[in-house]
């Protein structure tokens, strides 16, 4: 399958997820998309990012997909809700960005990202990826809100090392920050739990959307008793996405917030380890 470039094709490599890249897909048929979708052999990528130090254990890259279903309003990367805002990259030349860094990565214990975006809207070319990854003998991770996990059989989930599970809130409130229900992702997390994967945990912190005690402490013993969650990131929300929402013209509804306190952050982090859980 030959995909139709657009015709200002960015680099694939980005200097930063926050890069604002729009309409990269400009020109590519309907028909080229559901094939893509369908097989795999090509993904739609915001952008390849080099010497991660937050997207896993050790250095990584970091494939940024593009599409989601979720409208977290928080978000930093609203220019990845919109599939067509990634560039057509052919299933080759995203195993050759990782071939590239292979014996880097092995040397500083690292490994390859898969983000978004949400990864699993594009299921097929991810577990391409990840099983080219693993042949390379580089470390597979993919960070998803878990709600297309359905999609993927159990041999498919082995070929991830680990799963960054993000778990934005608790209850009605899920909704309000996300606008989906938590069901499908609390599946997800329990049924990687049966198959015994490693999971990280990641919770955005917002001051007076997220930071409710009562919903940190529920998600944390769902966590807790999951028994194969390693890690719980807790990360600070902040501004730095703000002007990809002024600049799609979309309403931003998180204007006036602040950054969390670091009591706040402190507190949160003690009621993940309260139960039991390594929270940083």
């Amino acid at each position: 399958m030959s995909a139709e470039q657009p015709a200002k094709a960015l680099p694939l490599e980005g200097t930063s997820p926050y890069e604002l890249r729009l309409d990269q897909s400009q020109g590519i048929s309907e028909s080229i998309v559901k094939h893509a979708l369908a097989t795999g052999d090509m993904g739609f990528i915001h952008s390849f990012t080099t010497g991660s130090a937050v997207d896993g254990p050790g250095v990584r890259v970091v494939a940024w997909t593009t599409g989601c279903q979720w409208r977290c309003v928080y978000c930093h990367n609203p220019d990845t809700w919109s599939l067509m805002n990634g560039m057509p990259v052919t299933l080759e030349r995203a195993i050759e960005g990782i071939n590239k860094y292979r014996h880097g990565l092995k040397m500083m214990s690292g490994g390859f990202t898969i983000s978004g975006g949400e990864p699993l809207m594009q299921d097929r070319f991810v577990i391409k990826l990840c099983r080219a990854a693993k042949a390379m003998g580089v470390h597979t991770c993919v960070e998803t809100n878990g709600m297309l996990g359905e999609r993927l059989s159990d041999d498919e989930i082995d070929a991830i090392d680990l799963v960054m599970l993000g778990l934005k809130s608790w209850g009605d409130n899920h909704k309000q920050v996300t606008g989906k229900d938590i069901g499908p992702t609390l599946e997800f997390a329990k049924h990687l739990a049966k198959r015994k994967r490693p999971i990280w945990v990641r919770f955005v912190l917002v001051p007076g959307l997220t930071d409710n005690e009562s919903d940190v402490k529920e998600i944390a013993q769902f966590a807790a008793g999951l028994g194969t969650v390693e890690r719980v990131e807790v990360l600070p929300f902040h501004q730095l996405g703000k002007f990809k929402w002024e600049r799609l013209g979309i309403e931003y509804a998180l204007e006036s917030t602040s950054a969390p306190s670091p009591e706040s952050i402190k507190r949160t982090c003690e009621i993940f380890a309260a139960e039991g859980l390594q929270a940083v």
